[in-house]
């Protein structure tokens, strides 16, 4: 009777498999099912920055490459090809949105976020905005969804940006202060809180 082979996933097989299965557009890993190897020392900070075995990923198309296998199971992050799928860490999102584009304007106004790695967003229905406050300092930390589970950081340019576009509404009987895109109102704060 013969061993079975262990695997031990790694950074280049991983790259070499998105490489393989990579078409025009995002690979379908929403459909693969394959099995969980463990988890790999790749880390993602909150600036947007991807780190191997503790140093940065310095080429933005290696980066890219793995962005495009990444996917959320649950709280867990994933780097998920059609034969295996490993855990890696995530500080805060995964993607930083870096800029956005703004036409028309009042609730005709659509807002298109582009973010560290090339992907675009339309906020709306679909890719929603929201703002989580941290409770010990109050400061805001706005996302964007880009796609299935997967958010985007406001950078802080943008987020300063965004407020300068900003309404108020009534929700529930209450004044929010927030943006309008794609028909949709995103709060951002209760108007009384900004004094």
């Amino acid at each position: 009777m013969t061993a079975q082979n262990s695997v031990t996933p790694s950074a280049d097989g991983l790259a070499a498999s998105a490489r393989a299965i990579k078409e025009r557009g995002l690979p379908p890993v929403h459909k693969w099912n394959p099995p969980f190897l463990g988890d790999i020392d790749m880390r993602i900070a909150r600036d947007g920055t991807w780190y191997y075995l503790g140093s940065p990923i310095k080429r933005p198309a290696m980066v890219k490459l793995f962005s495009s296998i990444l996917r959320k199971d649950g709280d867990d992050y994933v780097l998920v090809t059609p034969v295996e799928k490993v855990g890696i860490t995530v500080e805060d999102a995964p993607f930083v949105a870096t800029d956005f584009e703004v036409s028309g304007e009042g609730e005709a106004q659509v807002l298109t976020f582009h973010t560290h790695v090339g992907d675009e967003a339309v906020a709306g229905a679909d890719h929603p905005i929201r703002v989580a406050i941290d409770p010990d300092s109050g400061e805001p930390s706005p996302y964007v969804l880009v796609r299935a589970n997967l958010e985007a950081l406001i950078d802080r340019k943008s987020f300063y940006r965004l407020v300068e576009l900003g309404a108020e509404r009534e929700i529930d009987g209450e004044g929010w202060f927030g943006v309008w895109s794609s028909g949709e109102f995103f709060p951002i704060a209760p108007a009384d809180a900004l004094g």
